[in-house]
């Protein structure tokens, strides 16, 4: 991957995760991946409107899916696109829990396992410092 883009792509997310909005700071030994919303083996490609930053989880979790379940109907859903939607139009905060308030947002809140132990920690963590609203 080209530098220049890697650095648009970065420069863009203000150096969070576009799913869960995790800063690279609060996780500064696990760096933000550079991630395909449409995966190659789907035709996306590595132009700027199809990548975004993700945390190792978010990534990891979200791999080469571009829909899922929702888990309230059991509807094949797409997934949340950094690119297409605005994220206060599919999630909130409640707490340190996000919430899907769209079907595209529960599908992504449940695939992405947004709200597992480890990230529920982290943003109780981080809101108790007044580092995340």
């Amino acid at each position: 991957m080209n530098k220049d883009l890697r650095q648009k792509v970065w420069e863009r997310s203000q150096g969070r995760c576009e799913y869960c909005l995790l800063k690279q700071e609060h996780e500064p030994f696990i760096p933000l991946q550079l991630e395909h919303v449409t995966a190659k083996q789907h035709q996306g490609g590595d132009d700027l409107d199809n990548l975004a930053m993700a945390c190792l989880l978010c990534n990891s979790h979200k791999g080469p899916n571009l829909t899922g379940l929702d888990p309230d109907t059991g509807i094949i859903t797409r997934l949340f696109h950094p690119r297409q939607d605005v994220w206060t139009a599919h999630f909130r905060r409640d707490g340190a829990l996000i919430i899907g308030c769209t079907d595209v947002g529960r599908t992504t809140v449940w695939l992405l396992q947004m709200n597992d132990v480890e990230r529920l920690e982290l943003r109780h963590f981080l809101l108790e410092r007044g580092e995340i609203l």
